[in-house]
């Protein structure tokens, strides 16, 4: 836990889930450097008054809460793609004596519909262009000519594609001087001249996988805005795909981390009798798992199950009999093993004795290791000069942890 120090007050704060051991913090210079100009009181076209904008203030892209707590006095709107994000927000607020209550802040995800009016959009750059593009694109009918539009990121984070989104969809566009390797994004919606977007933009996206790729050959793939490589299989994905275990037999599976689902609509395509769990940290990624199996999976079959949260921690202990899973080593920006790990952890505390975790992961990663630590076991099942495909089996007696 750390403590930041910001015009409109000090707060403790937490990433999600917490972990005294992670040295990543809560926030960012880019937040920092948005919090102290909107303090200033000055936006590009005169004060930013967030008094009178109570009420009417989005917040896009909030990492881990800290923009909501801060601003919180002001009963600010955030809209967030991921459920830790979410949690984490709740988590800060209640630490800072805050809560959630609706008349303070209101929580929504990017499926959600956005606020009838906006007077203060605030947008912290994702990684993903694409989901930028798809959310600007739902924000901009209440938007109006007097909207204070800033958005922050890190240097390395702004591109000038990012600039070319913000213009196509609001309006004129231009950035601020760097500071402490962050910057901000400053948007003119309604000024004279400036034209607005008339469609709705392009997502999702719907594509059909090749004969390449086993047991998911000729599945529709449905892809919202934000899922890694929105138009194709990814390798790695590709790589899993043809090296599932064909013996599932009605067995309850988890495709843990689904992204668009096509991993566990695969296994239900090859295995009619398998229950099949799709979860994700994801909103985005849940809504395309779920239409990627309804467009695949036809009526009458065994009915899946589909979480947002926190990998498969909502599950009862001892009631999957495999788990499927390509993990993440990204945080937003930051190259980290502890998702995949804490992934790891909780599948096995899930699985049945005998149940089998199998990943896909960048040969560098090293999992197995971590593998044979927590399950005492692990074993190659496919590999190529990239990727490895590894199988770890729960077995009857527990572990020594």
């Amino acid at each position: 836990m750390n403590r930041l120090t910001t015009p409109f007050g000090s707060y403790e704060l937490t990433r999600f889930p917490e972990d005294p051991r992670d040295r990543l913090r809560a926030w960012d210079a880019a937040d920092e450097y948005l919090l102290r100009h909107l303090d200033s009181g000055t936006g590009e076209r005169g004060p930013v008054d967030l008094a009178a904008a109570a009420g009417r203030i989005t917040v896009l892209g909030d990492r881990w809460g800290t923009l909501t707590t801060a601003l919180a006095a002001h009963r600010p709107t955030q809209i967030t793609d991921s459920a830790l994000t979410r949690a984490a927000t709740a988590a800060n607020l209640d630490r800072a004596g805050i809560g959630t209550a609706k008349s303070t802040v209101t929580l929504l995800t990017t499926q959600d519909p956005p606020p009838e009016r906006i007077d203060v959009l605030l947008v912290r750059v994702p990684k993903s262009l694409a989901l930028l593009e798809d959310q600007l694109y739902r924000l901009a009918p209440h938007v109006h000519a007097g909207t204070v539009v800033v958005g922050t990121g890190m240097v390395k984070e702004i591109h000038t594609s990012t600039l070319r989104l913000f213009e196509k969809i609001l309006g004129p566009t231009k950035t601020s001087l760097a500071e402490k390797k962050a910057r901000l994004i400053f948007c003119t919606p309604g000024t004279p001249g400036a034209t607005r977007p008339t469609s709705a933009g392009p997502w999702p996206l719907t594509y059909t996988v090749d004969e390449d790729a086993g047991s998911a050959s000729g599945l529709s793939v449905v892809n919202h805005a934000g899922i890694f490589c929105a138009d194709r299989l990814d390798v790695g994905t590709r790589f899993f795909l043809q090296n599932l275990p064909t013996n599932t037999d009605g067995a309850r599976v988890v495709d843990l981390g689904c992204g668009n689902g096509v991993v566990g609509t695969a296994v239900q395509a090859h295995d009619p009798d398998a229950e099949v769990v799709f979860t994700d940290e994801s909103y985005q990624a849940v809504a395309s798992a779920r239409e990627t199996y309804r467009a695949n999976i036809r009526e009458g079959r065994r009915t899946a199950e589909f979480h947002v949260g926190d990998g498969v921690a909502m599950l009862s202990p001892g009631t999957v009999d495999l788990v499927l899973s390509n993990p993440p080593f990204h945080s937003h920006q930051a190259t980290t093993d502890a998702t995949a790990l804490r992934m790891f952890a909780q599948s096995r505390k899930v699985l049945r004795p005998g149940g089998e975790l199998w990943i896909v992961a960048n040969r560098h990663m090293g999992y197995h290791t971590h593998l044979r630590r927590l399950f005492g076991n692990s074993e190659v099942v496919a590999s190529e000069p990239k990727f490895v495909v590894l199988r770890a089996v729960k077995q009857d007696r527990p572990r020594a942890m």
